[in-house]
């Protein structure tokens, strides 16, 4: 009885913040979608219009997989970017690990805004890369010639996702036992060889959880293409924005967003069946 009163005491708290600030806001938007009408006029009868027309529209498809294909590639790119940085922490850096490690999260102690603002103004017209390829001749005017496209939203994203996935790949490599990699050596692995057969496989669970660590806000991302992308950098997040914001047809936002969450669910479980077979590289 001690045992289940303390194990009550510990899960209590986060069960009810669960139940209160996910759980709960899930189901509502759940029965919203089974709802017609716009805020003010929402009809009381329940109606599968919304999911018929939701399903029947190609564009809301093709938005959906192709701010996918953009999550993955951020998250792809975050993770090659990080591993090394993370394995320098680790295995190079020493006694200064943490002093690195603090100056790279120190940036994300600003206001995300204006980090996101910061890139807007480096790739505009009169921002940092202009004015480089100015100076060395390669363009004759200044032009926002990465500003309000996919391309920017990738690069600005990237940048900020970097610093968190290098975060769980960090722990993951820091819990590496030493004596493997020495033994490793004794049996004529090369450096190389016992990378492959027994860090990375050993660091994937910290690689899959940083990469899904990116994937999940990014695909849902509204904020990021609103203000780099414009037009052109349209995501999946945008249009659920629009329905909830600008056109009040919170019915139709909700489908949409619950959408993207079976999306979610569905790469989420994919990548953790990926991560399941991780014995498969320790050849």
């Amino acid at each position: 009885m001690e045992n289940r009163s303390r194990a009550a005491y510990l899960v209590g708290p986060p069960a009810i913040y669960l139940l209160l600030l996910f759980i709960l806001p899930l189901g509502i938007m759940t029965v919203f979608s089974f709802r017609a009408g716009t805020i003010g006029a929402i009809s009381q009868q329940f109606t599968l219009d919304n999911y018929r027309e939701f399903i029947q529209n190609a564009g809301y498809h093709r938005l959906l997989w192709r701010s996918a294909l953009i999550a993955l590639t951020i998250s792809s790119v975050s993770v090659l970017l990080a591993y090394p940085l993370a394995y320098f922490l680790v295995f190079v850096a020493g006694e200064q690990r943490v002093t690195f490690m603090t100056l790279i999260i120190v940036p994300t102690w600003t206001s995300y805004l204006l980090r996101i603002f910061a890139w807007k103004l480096i790739l505009g017209s009169r921002g940092l890369l202009n004015s480089l390829l100015l100076w060395l001749g390669l363009i004759d005017q200044a032009s926002p010639i990465l500003l309000y496209s996919r391309t920017a939203v990738v690069i600005t994203l990237i940048y900020v996702w970097v610093p968190f996935v290098a975060l769980p790949i960090f722990a993951a490599l820091e819990r590496i036992d030493r004596n493997l990699l020495e033994a490793a050596a004794d049996l004529g692995c090369r450096p190389w060889e016992a990378f492959l057969r027994v860090t990375l496989p050993l660091s994937l669970p910290g690689v899959i959880g940083g990469f899904m660590f990116a994937l999940i806000p990014t695909l849902g991302e509204f904020v990021t293409p609103l203000l780099v992308g414009g037009g052109q950098g349209s995501m999946y997040g945008n249009l659920i924005q629009d329905q909830f914001v600008r056109a009040l047809n919170w019915p139709m936002g909700s489908v949409m967003s619950l959408a993207m969450l079976v999306l979610v669910l569905l790469l989420i479980f994919t990548f953790l069946r990926a991560g399941s077979g991780a014995k498969l590289l320790e050849f």
